[in-house]
């Protein structure tokens, strides 16, 4: 079995950014790196490092997005947990293998060679769990 690495970081889905900054970077003091698009995601992401981890801020750009529909059913908060992976397939294989429902059965690639996928939260008390493995 992959060993799991760190938690990557944790996300946090708000319906506006700038809004949710004025608490996050201005009255809790965490730094704002920078902000991205994920078009593929149909996400704005804002990324606050703390410490080996970081803080993720994801709005969604639009109302079609699963993010946006996470959001009109739950509310604002907490989305997902990530955890940085060795080898995500392998990771995969071994979780499907226990009996974890698994959201992807591959993993996504993104642009700067990040593979990633999610856990179902069924299989994780609740939680949904992405797994990262980074280039």
């Amino acid at each position: 079995m992959t060993d799991i690495k760190g938690i990557d970081h944790i996300a946090i889905v708000v319906e506006d950014l700038e809004e949710a900054l004025k608490f996050w970077r201005d009255r809790l003091g965490l730094a704002l790196d920078h902000i991205e698009t994920v078009s593929s995601q149909g996400v704005k992401i804002a990324f606050l490092p703390v410490g080996n981890s970081e803080v993720e801020l994801i709005q969604p750009l639009d109302d079609k997005s699963g993010v946006a529909k996470y959001l009109r059913k739950k509310g604002p908060g907490m989305h997902h947990l990530c955890f940085e992976v060795e080898d995500i397939q392998e990771r995969l294989r071994d979780l499907e293998s226990q009996g974890v429902r698994l959201i992807d059965q591959e993993p996504h690639v993104m642009d700067d060679g990040r593979k990633l996928a999610f856990l179902h939260p069924k299989s994780a008390s609740g939680v949904l769990i992405e797994l990262y493995e980074l280039p």
